[in-house]
């Protein structure tokens, strides 16, 4: 029934006096994953495969991604297989026409074997990865909208006593209702415009009040979008009953349903004029001979826009000249990629002893092995990837690198590109749609390559991998905590390399403690020096597949392991590594210093201004304020739908002041009397980037500084614009968040300040310790890059921490040695594994009794212990109410896990699962 290769052209045989066609090849079909909705258990047991025809003329072999019809929709999905004849059970006339191939011979063997093992390991369907892997607005659905009707946008939602003027219709009348009235008796307001008044306010009395609660909550949701428009999925996340409230909607008229077809990206297209005559004749005006000199001069070939635009012509001249058959026009496709400024060619550097043997060695590796470069913060790591990957290139073979932040992106590419130039292309999502969607055609061509990107482009579909890079191995942002596949760049990688044959190295110079252990447990012990684990030995990695009784998890196969461990443990040219100054908060406040900055960083601020160096000063949190409270009764303002405090935002002097929730973006203005008891004392508490900038502005105000955190780099290219402006010496310091901490190279920097490290040492997480000394060394090591020595203070008020002690003297070793110590002693990882079962819900009681009933359900096996559950440490977030249930076992063995199907039934359709295998955030 299956043909696994066949060549779909048509075939027809003739025999004198008669012809025939094949019959298997006039009816053919395709089994085609398509990504419909549906759950897991349909998925897992084949529900989303589906039988279609092949019409006459289209080629289809498996891995092509199709567009398919599907009811009244519009998908996409993957060919699976191809059939000789369709399903005996389903009527011929129910089997669809397949509409159209949307790109050819993508899924390779090897690349489908990793979509499946993403799959299994991470406990999500198949086409959720396949989606996960693939670049927006290739995979497109058609989906149900619900958009306010003019009636709906003159009913009011609130029950105030202006509640009328409160309306997505009334809000064109932008003065007061007494105001207007006003205006009108003194003859100020044009009688028009009174009148569209007094048709609105007619209108509006004409329309039906809404009484049901479910339909009111709808119909404010859409008031409050800009377009009054929604999906009908995001209103069912949003509202218990939303089916019935829309219903209810619907009925009276207020809202309105339609289906949107898939926004399916497609190439980009541009007009291109080619000169095809080398001599002109007399039939030519003059203004025709300008445009085709101009064309000549430019090598005979423009784009008609940038013709036009030169020549200041228009385009019916154009057409002219093509009529003359002087010129050709002609559609071609324009590649839409990533801008970067002209970069001088770089030439390679000349290496210090560790790094040449670190070179040597990834040089030696032929084939799948694992390497962790281990080197100190400006020992020279990137210049290792760059000599690594140079003769990958001539060899005809690509290379992959990866970094946590997009942030990241700018300075490395422009690295690379300095020593690759065209070569080099970045995948990362700031870039648009059709960036991403023709930089990921680019790759498919099988020309040598190097991309860069953040976690998603580990999926590249680059065809002759060589290399593959983790830079700052170490750090979360490679972890998906939503939406699924809840995905580690890190393990997805090694399997990867795997599959691929190819050497995967691990940079970093705070490795993550699995990294650590992996290397240390597999035999690596030092530079150049290898360790190798047979296939045939039962040994778990912190990242080995899970198995599950009921097949789900089967194991996954491992090639023989080899692991290096290579060290750099000196910056280049031998430069030191800066000095940390740790000052106690608790004595500055006592000797009287009230100001967040303490005397020693206002002292190094002092001489940064004096001796014209840039410094940078790290902050733990994005805003101006924590929180805003009430200095009469206490209140704190929090977001309504949210379990958190409103932190206040500055935008600009005179602008409103915002009040802005950082997990479901809730915004309001910051009100000048307290919500509960009226009073006018409302204080700002606590300190973000936006506060510590203006007690700088305060302070120092010869300062020149830059602000780097989410807030200013939003929009496109925000980050390299920050950047290079503070690289050109435009400002004197850089304040910011975590993205200053991610393996920016800025040699100029001498001075770097934490403002207060507290904020990330007491976290209930078992990761804190690990995670706040990664950060703090991190930052550290911005210092000092330069020809100046740096310096770096950081200020806390828990100065005989762990973390301190080991940021104070670059200790690796000894921290990492005393937090496996305490890791292993509760067996968590890398000593044991955890599985994290996130559930949440509209409805608080039963979220809760569900995660309860999952527990008990649980508790039952023995190999495996169960913590929790337990609300997660932030109870609701956009509404939403989060419990957790928290599994952990033994590394090096295999426990019979749950059937996580049987697990899933347990949860009502209002209730969401999220399965998060190996999670590294649990709060």
């Amino acid at each position: 029934m299956y043909i696994n290769d066949l060549s779909l052209s048509p075939l027809v045989v003739a025999e004198p006096g008669q012809s025939y066609q094949s019959d298997l090849l006039i009816n053919r079909w395709v089994e085609v994953l398509v990504d419909c909705p549906g759950s897991i258990t349909e998925v897992e047991k084949g529900g989303n495969l589906y039988p279609y025809k092949l019409p006459t003329g289209l080629e289809v072999k498996p891995g092509d991604i199709l567009s398919v019809p599907f009811g009244a929709q519009h998908l996409t999905g993957v060919a699976i297989r191809l059939l000789t004849k369709p399903p005996a059970d389903l009527p011929l006339e129910k089997i669809r026409d397949v509409e159209d191939v949307i790109q050819k011979k993508f899924f390779r063997d090897s690349y489908w074997i990793l979509m499946e093992r993403v799959s299994q390991y991470y406990y999500t369907q198949l086409i959720q990865v396949i989606r996960t892997a693939l670049p927006p607005g290739l995979l497109g659905r058609s989906q149900r909208r619900i958009r306010l009707t003019v009636a709906g946008a003159a009913v009011s939602v609130n029950t105030t006593a202006n509640a009328w003027l409160d309306t997505p219709l009334m809000r064109t009348v932008h003065q007061p209702y007494s105001r207007l009235i006003k205006f009108y008796l003194f003859n100020t307001i044009k009688n028009n415009y009174l009148i569209k008044i007094l048709a609105l306010l007619s209108f509006q009395s004409l329309v039906v009040k809404v009484n049901n609660a479910d339909a009111n909550k709808i119909l404010q949701l859409l008031q409050q979008q800009s377009d009054g428009d929604y999906s009908f999925r995001h209103l069912q996340g949003q509202v218990q009953r939303a089916y019935q409230g829309i219903r209810e909607l619907l009925r009276r008229g207020l809202v309105e349903s339609y289906l949107e077809p898939p926004q399916l990206t497609k190439p980009k297209f541009e007009k291109a004029v080619t000169l095809v005559e080398s001599t002109f004749d007399r039939d030519l005006t003059t203004r025709q001979r300008e445009i085709l000199e101009v064309l000549r001069r430019h090598g005979g070939e423009l784009w008609q826009s940038e013709l036009l635009q030169i020549c200041h012509a228009s385009s019916s001249i154009i057409k002219t000249l093509g009529q003359k058959g002087y010129i050709v026009v002609e559609e071609r496709e324009v590649l839409r990629t990533e801008q970067s400024p002209a970069l001088a060619q770089d030439q390679p550097k000349t290496l210090n002893t560790a790094q040449a043997s670190a070179l040597a060695t990834i040089q030696t590796l032929n084939g799948f092995a694992q390497v962790l470069l281990h080197g100190v913060t400006g020992s020279g790591k990137t210049e290792v990837y760059l000599q690594a990957i140079a003769p990958l290139l001539n060899q005809g073979k690509s290379a992959l690198v990866l970094v946590p932040e997009i942030g990241l992106t700018p300075q490395l590419t422009d690295r690379f590109r300095a020593r690759f130039g065209s070569k080099v292309s970045v995948y990362h999502s700031a870039l648009s749609d059709g960036e991403r969607y023709d930089t990921w055609r680019q790759m498919l061509t099988g020309e040598p390559q190097v991309v860069i990107g953040t976690r998603s482009a580990v999926f590249a579909p680059l065809p002759n991998l060589g290399l593959i890079i983790l830079d700052e191995e170490h750090d979360s942002s490679f972890k998906q905590d939503s939406p699924i596949p809840t995905y580690h760049a890190r393990t997805v990688a090694q399997w990867r390399a795997e599959l691929e044959n190819c050497p995967l190295v691990l940079g970093s110079a705070t490795p993550s403690l699995e990294s650590w252990v992996s290397v240390r447990r597999q035999g690596g012990k030092g530079a150049g020096e290898q360790g190798s684990r047979g296939a045939e030995e039962e040994f778990l990695t912190p990242h080995s597949p899970l198995s599950t009784q009921h097949g789900l998890n089967a194991p996954l196969p491992l090639t023989a392991l080899s692991t290096h461990y290579l060290s750099l443990p000196e910056r280049i040219n031998s430069r030191p590594l800066p000095p940390v100054e740790i000052v106690d908060m608790r004595q500055e406040l006592q000797q009287g210093n009230r100001s967040i900055f303490s005397r020693s960083l206002q002292e190094a601020l002092e001489e940064l201004q004096e001796r014209k160096q840039q410094g940078i000063l790290f902050i733990h949190r994005r805003g101006h304020s924590t929180f805003v409270s009430c200095r009469s009764c206490g209140y704190v303002l929090e977001c309504p739908h949210c379990d958190v405090s409103l932190a206040y935002h500055h935008t600009e002097e005179g602008a409103p002041e915002l009040l802005r929730c950082h997990y479901c973006n809730y915004t309001r203005s910051h009100p000048k009397f307290c919500p509960d008891c009226s009073s006018p004392y409302l204080k700002f508490f606590g300190s973000g980037t936006q506060r510590v900038a203006q007690e700088l502005a305060r302070q120092f105000p010869q300062l020149r500084l830059i602000r780097f955190d989410s807030d200013t780099t939003r929009n496109k290219g925000a980050h390299r614009t920050l950047l290079t402006k503070f690289a050109n010496g435009e400002a004197d310091l850089l304040v910011g968040t975590q993205m200053l901490t991610k393996g920016l190279d800025l040699p100029q920097v001498t001075l770097v300040g934490v403002v207060a490290a507290d904020g990330l040492l007491h976290l209930s997480d078992y990761r804190a310790s690990e995670r706040a000394f990664q950060t703090l060394t991190q930052v550290a090591g911005r210092a000092g890059r330069g020809e100046d020595p740096g310096r770096v203070i950081v200020q806390t008020y828990t100065t005989e921490h762990q973390v301190i002690s080991a940021v104070r003297s670059h200790d690796y070793q000894s921290f990492s040695q005393a937090e496996l110590e305490q890791r292993q002693a509760l067996n968590y990882p890398p000593y044991g594994r955890l599985i994290l079962l996130r559930l949440s819900s509209l409805d608080p009681i039963q979220v809760q009794n569900t995660a309860q009933i999952i527990a008990t359900a649980l508790d039952v096996e023995e190999e495996f212990e169960i913590l929790g559950p337990a609300p997660a440490s932030i109870l609701r977030v956009a509404n939403r109410y989060r419990w957790q249930i928290l599994i952990k076992f033994d590394a090096d063995e295999l426990p019979k896990l749950p059937d996580w199907e049987q697990v899933r039934s347990l949860c009502p359709s209002s209730v969401s699962l999220t399965i998060d295998v190996d999670p590294l955030n649990i709060m």
